[in-house]
């Protein structure tokens, strides 16, 4: 029997359907299936603070900049998302010959292009279905690709890969859920899937688990050490967490995002110690693996201090992931990422492959700009310095603007800044006066959200709140890149200080 509601119904709607036509205007009549009340649950849960309610307005700033509208500003600052291009920096030259190679075979001939890009592009074509990317790859991935990253993990590691571990992803993210997935347990209350995240966070993590349903069990990092992260938090957020679910992994971010942070060896080893003695699956994020700025910081692989610390560790079960997005190419778009799936039981195994068979394979293209990451030119080659020059320019310019970033803000007041010892972030706290927490709550927004409004309005600059990411009850942060070219950001970083001692000013 159909009932309308006084949302979808007139009354004259109502008292015809009451009528002795109801059931010939019934049969005649058709409304949504679909609506926001009836739709999966944990659609609607999600968030994804990076690309959320602020970066919206964003855009809409820059439609009305373009139609004449006066602002306090000419531009828009976009420093919400690690979107490397979008922000100035220019592709690799070796990057971007080997993609045109595959892409258009025909430029083989041509005299521009130098003979190791050459080699590249056919030693990819000669994987691919008839020679073409635009055939589809085996479901895990090209095959002569897969073979490539695991050498990079072996020379990177000095410990043995193997290529049937390594599945080819859409990005690190499509990668992450392929592996989440598998944790889950399909059940719900204290039997859901608990899954370990550091907070703050990347909101990948807190979006997939409410979209599959499980229970995030946040662990706090140390803000006062550097975002470190700390053994008894870590036993704390698990005991605490035990009653209303059953954990099954540990994520971990580093380098750090949004934080910034490069774990040390030791504190990896912990980790791992951690994840063993209670039985968790290992989820390492390594996708900045490139980005290491601080000089009393280093970056170590899950699998080789796994590996290291001996057979009592070499059978756990660790899942790393790393993409083409960020490091020193920032090729975002290509969506090209990889993960090493190690020590898995056999059929556990087989349903990953079966699970990513459903989705046929990987952008061909992006896995084709994964290989160049994990094959770039050597010594000896003809594209070898023009790449090097190009990579450490850009690592370079990204060290000089995490010391910027982190100089500047830690110079104003009513901010705090931890050093920025990697990755593409950083996270200053704010320390909010009582009027703002006020004003924000007389908006119903948090506080963090209510300042980043109010900063896009006045400047042009977009962040994100820390809110979210997660951050302690009590505190307020936002999360910005380091990404805009030197001016720029200095520019950026001028605007926000003038907007600051206002606002405060205001507030105070």
């Amino acid at each position: 029997m159909f009932r309308v509601t006084d949302k979808i119904a007139s009354k004259a709607l109502r008292k015809l359907l009451q009528g002795p036509r109801s059931a010939e205007y019934v049969a005649c009549k058709r409304w949504k299936v679909l609506s926001v009340e009836n739709i999966n649950p944990h659609v609607k849960k999600m968030e994804y603070a990076v690309r959320g309610p602020i970066v919206i307005r964003a855009g809409e700033i820059e439609q009305e900049l373009k139609k004449g509208v006066k602002k306090p500003f000419a531009d828009v600052i976009r420093a919400n998302i690690g979107d490397c291009h979008a922000t100035g920096q220019k592709p690799l030259t070796f990057i971007r010959q080997v993609v045109a190679l595959c892409t258009y075979p025909e430029l083989m001939s041509n005299p521009m292009f130098p003979d190791d890009a050459k080699q590249r592009a056919q030693r990819i074509l000669d994987g691919c279905g008839g020679h073409s990317l635009g055939a589809y790859s085996d479901s895990a991935g090209v095959r002569v690709i897969r073979e490539d990253v695991a050498s990079y993990i072996s020379e990177r590691d000095g410990y043995p890969s193997d290529a049937d571990n390594i599945f080819l992803s859409t990005g690190a993210s499509d990668g992450i859920k392929n592996v989440m997935k598998l944790a889950m347990t399909g059940e719900g209350g204290n039997k859901k899937a608990g899954v370990m995240i550091p907070i703050p966070q990347y909101p990948l993590y807190t979006a997939t688990i409410a979209e599959y349903n499980a229970h995030p069990i946040g662990y706090y990092l140390n803000e006062d050490k550097n975002w470190s992260l700390d053994m008894d938090e870590l036993e704390r957020a698990l005991s605490e967490a035990r009653p209303n679910c059953q954990p099954r992994a540990i994520v971990i971010i580093n380098p750090g995002n949004p934080t910034g942070q490069v774990l040390t060896k030791e504190n990896i080893q912990d980790i791992i110690r951690f994840a063993k003695q209670h039985n968790l699956v290992l989820m390492a994020d390594e996708v900045y693996q490139h980005n290491v700025y601080a000089k009393d910081r280093e970056f170590h692989s899950f699998k080789k201090v796994l590996m290291e610390l001996g057979p009592d560790y070499n059978t756990m079960e660790l899942a790393s992931f790393m993409s083409t997005s960020k490091g020193y190419m920032g090729e975002c778009g290509f969506r090209g990422g990889y993960s090493e799936v190690i020590n898995l039981d056999p059929g556990v195994k087989a349903m990953l492959v079966k699970s990513i068979s459903a989705k046929l394979c990987s952008s061909v293209s992006g896995q084709a700009v994964m290989d160049i990451v994990v094959n770039p030119p050597r010594p000896g080659e003809p594209s070898y310095e023009t790449f090097q020059k190009e990579r450490e320019t850009v690592l370079g310019q990204l060290a000089e603007k995490a010391k910027m970033v982190t100089e500047t803000f830690n110079s104003i007041p009513g901010i705090s800044c931890q050093t920025v010892q990697g990755a593409m972030y950083a996270f200053p706290q704010i320390k909010m006066p009582p009027k703002v927490i006020q004003a924000a709550k007389e908006k119903g927004q948090a506080p963090d959200a209510f300042y980043c409004y109010n900063l896009l309005e006045d400047t042009g600059i977009c962040v994100v709140p820390g809110s979210g990411f997660g951050q302690k009850e009590g505190t307020w942060h936002f999360r910005t890149t380091i990404l805009p070219p030197v001016e720029k950001l200095g520019e950026m970083l001028g605007r926000f200080r003038d907007f600051h001692m206002k606002f405060m000013e205001t507030y105070s």
